[in-house]
């Protein structure tokens, strides 16, 4: 199998090679990228999408402009969005051929900033005519629009996406038997290597359990692998899963340990061992959570020596990152038992836009990269700039519209809704409706950062936004990561089932 997909990747580069039409290289390129097979041609598609970039298209076909600016927005090139001027009619409309071209409008769309009042128009407008047009269609198209109604192209992890279009792929008419080849070995050879990670994590796992005896807190060590998986999904970045996985398992303990068993007492004891990060505080620790400390300063060695001396420096901004999220952790308990609602969004998001755990989980994955990240980029990351700050922000959002029903039903800190509701005196449903634009406008944020972030390697804002496309995917409808029956049915194409050849 990895010899014919060998064989496939050089026919698949000279076709990518030999395009030079522009409106075909911007179709071949989109469907590399949706497919999972763009990793493989990262140097080819550069250089095609430079030439693109400074090859002006004025022609007047809205798929192929509203793909160009797809593309080249997605990829770093801050190119502007007035090339969608020429397609509106005196009221505001746009002008389009074919629903094709209404759905590349869509998605491109979908790249806005703050300011584009444009694009903003063109969402409303699109969505509105394509939700129209739904029950017209014939497949494929319809489950292409179906889905981009759901999460627009550019919101969509990457395996994740791979796994649903291939077969959609496959049913197209203009598809290429070599590049729909290739991309299911490609899907089924990287299935394999993902279940050799997450075989070896769940063996991590159950042994931790059995010797931290915390039975209590929630078995998701599949769900937080498929998790982190979505996140960082290339092959070569494997360390970066397991640390990932290991990390964010750590942490989802303590959460459930601080939100559900411990006293407050012991909470606090369990937060001042950690800040420690010593074996001597352990005499500070209630008896049940003893061992998991043990276990998780011990992990943490143990990446220390499986990074190396030329890498190992990592660890530490690692041990940072845990210790300045632990210290939010403190403030939420104190909140929850002093029953104090912060009194503005600011200082709300202060604590929990770090509680949440993004600021932690994109630290983790940078450390297990390889030599691109370096100690500029670990300052870089603990030094919390504007587009981390920014993802943290709308975990947060995205978390809290989801689960701050079920939360408030327990003894919890207040979430960001009640937050919102208290400091402007409206009912929980117009909150969630708030808190749902300043997604939108994290968004925003997260997009216009990425398009000015020069001094970091692409790989950086890369990871950030896919980071922000796994929780847009996990906290959708509900909260994916506690209910992870409604992720099951991902779960199986992911990790059982293969794609037919």
């Amino acid at each position: 199998m990895q010899e014919r997909a060998r064989v496939l990747q050089e026919q698949v580069r000279d076709i990518l090679n030999g395009t030079t039409d522009l409106p075909e290289v911007l179709d071949l390129i989109v469907k590399l990228q949706r497919l999972g097979l763009d990793k493989n041609y990262e140097d080819e598609i550069n250089k095609q999408l430079d030439v693109v970039y400074h090859s002006d298209y004025d022609g007047g076909d809205l798929g192929v402009v509203s793909l160009r600016f797809y593309l080249l927005r997605k990829n770093g090139y801050n190119v502007s969005s007035d090339v969608f001027l020429n397609f509106q009619d005196g009221y505001g409309n746009f002008i389009y051929t074919d629903i094709r071209s209404l759905l590349s409008l869509y998605n491109a769309a979908y790249l806005r900033t703050h300011g584009e009042a444009l694009l903003d128009k063109a969402i409303s407008f699109t969505r509105r005519c394509l939700q129209c047009r739904l029950e017209h269609l014939e497949s494929p198209l319809a489950e292409e629009v179906s889905s981009a109604l759901d999460t627009p192209l550019f919101r969509r992890a990457g395996i994740y996406e791979a796994r649903n279009y291939i077969p959609i792929y496959g049913k197209e008419a203009t598809h290429n038997e070599t590049v729909l080849e290739l991309a299911k070995l490609n899907f089924n050879l990287l299935q394999l290597l993902y279940c050799n990670e997450l075989n070896d994590l769940t063996l991590w796992w159950k042994e931790l359990r059995v010797e931290s005896n915390l039975s209590f807190v929630r078995d998701r060590i599949v769900e937080i692998y498929f998790w982190m998986n979505g996140a960082c999904s290339d092959p070569h970045y494997s360390h970066s899963r397991i640390i990932l996985t290991k990390i964010i398992a750590f942490e989802s303990t303590i959460d459930d340990v601080l939100d559900t068993y411990a006293t407050t007492q012991e909470g606090m004891a369990i937060v001042d061992a950690i800040y420690s990060w010593d074996e001597s505080a352990l005499h500070l620790l209630p008896e049940y959570f003893k061992d998991f400390y043990l276990c998780m300063l011990d992990t943490f060695r143990s990446f220390e020596r499986e990074l190396g001396h030329d890498k190992s420096y990592r660890v530490f901004y690692l041990k940072e990152s845990f210790k300045d999220l632990i210290q939010t952790h403190r403030k939420e308990l104190e909140w929850r038992d002093q029953l104090y609602v912060p009194r503005t969004m600011k200082e709300h998001l202060e604590v929990s836009s770090i509680s949440i755990g993004g600021v932690l989980a994109l630290c983790a994955s940078f450390v297990g990269m390889d030599d691109i990240i370096t100690k500029n980029t670990m300052d870089w990351v603990s030094s919390c700039p504007e587009l981390i700050k920014s993802f943290g922000i709308f975990a947060r959002f995205s978390n809290d519209i989801v689960s701050t029903k079920r939360e408030q039903m327990g003894k919890h800190s207040a979430s960001t809704v009640q937050c919102y509701m208290e400091e402007h005196g409206t009912t929980m449903a117009n909150a969630c409706e708030k808190i749902k634009e300043l997604t939108e406008d994290s968004w925003k944020y997260m997009i216009e950062q990425c398009l000015v972030l020069t001094e970091q390697p692409k790989v950086v804002p890369r990871t950030v936004l896919n980071f922000a496309r796994t929780v847009d995917y996990i906290y959708k409808t509900t909260d994916s990561y506690t209910f992870s029956y409604v992720i099951k049915d991902m779960i199986t194409l992911l990790y059982v089932k293969p794609i037919p050849l």
